[in-house]
């Protein structure tokens, strides 16, 4: 079985799309260049665009993308109203993107488009390799203009996960033929008529851009589901099926799917799992479509398990995430390493974290927002809005909240109080982690939040250096090969043993 991608074998390593910006161009460049699967994270690119543009662009190397943006004119105006010779003081606020809505302006939605063809642009950079973009399907409102911005920069895969991803088929092939691209978007609240919730869509109109509908190439997609139900629901109809599944553990970082039935925790407030939520991979593997593993899978030992369990390869996300190119901020990188190497980082599953309300991997580190006194000290504030999502007023009109926006403001617009308890915001925090937190104008800077897998005993078999640096991309792809040519005779892409363990029964 080969990859319509281009042809050649599907890749047995798929670097995890991890974080903003944690996983960027930088990183899935590297892994690509191995001849894997390097993937860049496809949240909030159009904000952290606008901010390196703000911090000067080390580098220029946003503006040599942009220079490459098929209109010439979206990209002068994004220059001219972002970009600052020698970048803004310490203490300036940066500028902000406009937050998602159903009904974005012309250029909310150019930069949307601009930043995620930059992004995948200087990831496939200078090479031949394959590079994916991962989407979280919970963002939906900005997602047909993110990913017409990838295709058109010629992105290889399209990785979308948290959530059912049943509208990305449509998309993709829509956008392919130049074709408007939609998708659904979930309306919460009451319908004036119908005491349902309403419906509503966002789409983007290739011709908006260059004035003129392109036709671009059609990436391969990928499914990230936790269950076999899901891929069964997905894969049954053309409309639906994806090209292939990543098959995601409750380990893995980020958001995890919940568990089914009603949510129990255990004595540290971790949600419990249990064989209902172990993905039978007979059921994964009879639709003839490729799968990766992923959660707790960063070893060679476990690429040889998942390839002979009939897995095309593995999924890995923290071991990218702590390598020289991935783009958590440098200090924090080594405080994660040295915590993680001496024993004392401990890495939990929130139920309560995320306002998506899937349950969150969260890193409990001092000075984060996951230290006690930061997370009480912290104003809350909702200024990039990504995870808002929209509702329907009794009045008919549409707003937007989100549970871990300002207390008093979510529940004016209708939410719980209870639904707010607890909440951390995502956007901000996880903007922090990679050294670009908005700087108030009461001179605090946003805390940041740090997501990762709790399985880190790759760390102990991965080089270490005196001068305080870490390993390297390359370092992590070598170590997982390593042996590759004995998976018990199974090496052919899609080769499938008669036994298949489940995700549980393989580890």
């Amino acid at each position: 079985m080969t990859s319509p991608t281009g042809g050649g074998a599907w890749p047995q390593i798929i670097q995890g799309g991890m974080g903003v910006g944690v996983s960027g161009w930088q990183l899935a460049r590297a892994v690509a260049m191995t001849g894997q699967l390097g993937v860049v994270s496809g949240v909030a690119l159009d904000t952290l665009m606008i901010r390196r543009l703000q911090l000067g662009d080390l580098g220029g190397h946003i503006r040599r993308a942009l220079a490459r943006f098929p209109d010439a004119a979206i990209a002068e105006r994004i220059v001219d109203r972002y970009y600052v010779a020698g970048g803004v003081g310490p203490e300036q606020p940066f500028r902000l993107a406009t937050r998602p809505s159903l009904h974005p302006s012309q250029r909310t939605t150019e930069l949307v488009v601009a930043a995620n063809f930059v992004e995948v642009l200087l990831a496939k950079d200078a090479h031949d390799g394959k590079v994916g973009v991962n989407y979280l399907e919970k963002l939906q409102m900005s997602t047909p203009a993110a990913v017409y911005g990838a295709m058109l920069a010629g992105v290889d895969y399209v990785l979308v996960g948290a959530g059912i991803p049943a509208a990305f088929p449509a998309l993709l092939n829509a956008l392919a033929a130049g074709r408007t691209g939609t998708i659904a978007v979930d309306v919460a609240g009451a319908d004036v008529a119908g005491g349902v919730p309403g419906p509503a869509s966002v789409e983007i109109h290739p011709e908006m851009i260059a004035g003129r509908a392109t036709e671009v190439g059609r990436p391969t997609f990928l499914a990230i589901v936790a269950s076999h139900v899901l891929s069964t629901y997905l894969a049954r109809d053309p409309r639906t099926r994806p090209d292939g599944f990543v098959v995601e553990g409750p380990v893995a970082g980020g958001h995890s799917a919940p568990p089914r039935g009603p949510l129990t925790v255990d004595g540290d407030g971790q949600p419990i799992y249990g064989p209902r939520d172990v993905a039978d991979l007979e059921k994964v593997a009879s639709f003839g479509l490729p799968y990766w593993l992923a959660g707790a899978y960063a070893s060679p030992e476990m690429l040889r398990a998942a390839r002979s369990a009939g897995a095309a390869g593995i999924q890995v996300g923290s071991a990218f995430a702590l390598s020289e190119e991935s783009g958590f901020d440098p200090r924090l990188k080594r405080e994660i390493i040295d915590r993680a190497r001496s024993g004392v980082l401990r890495v939990r599953a929130d139920p309560l974290a995320s306002p998506t309300g899937f349950p969150f991997k969260v890193a409990d580190l001092p000075g984060t927002i996951t230290d006690a006194a930061v997370y009480a000290a912290r104003r809350r504030v909702c200024d990039t809005g990504y995870l808002r999502v929209p509702f329907r007023a009794p009045d008919g009109e549409i707003g937007y909240r989100c549970p871990a926006e300002p207390v008093r403001a979510y529940v004016r617009k209708g939410g719980k109080e209870a639904d707010t308890v607890g909440r951390h915001c995502l956007c901000n925090g996880l903007i922090a982690a990679i050294g670009l937190g908005q700087r108030h104008r009461d001179t605090t800077v946003e805390p940041a939040l740090v997501t990762m897998g709790p399985d880190l005993s790759f760390l102990s078999r991965l080089p270490a250096a005196d001068d305080g640096s870490t390993y390297r991309a390359a370092d992590v792809v070598a170590y997982l090969l390593q042996d590759a040519d004995d998976v018990n005779g199974c090496l052919a892409p899609g080769c499938r043993q008669e036994t298949r363990p489940s995700v549980a029964a393989s580890r």
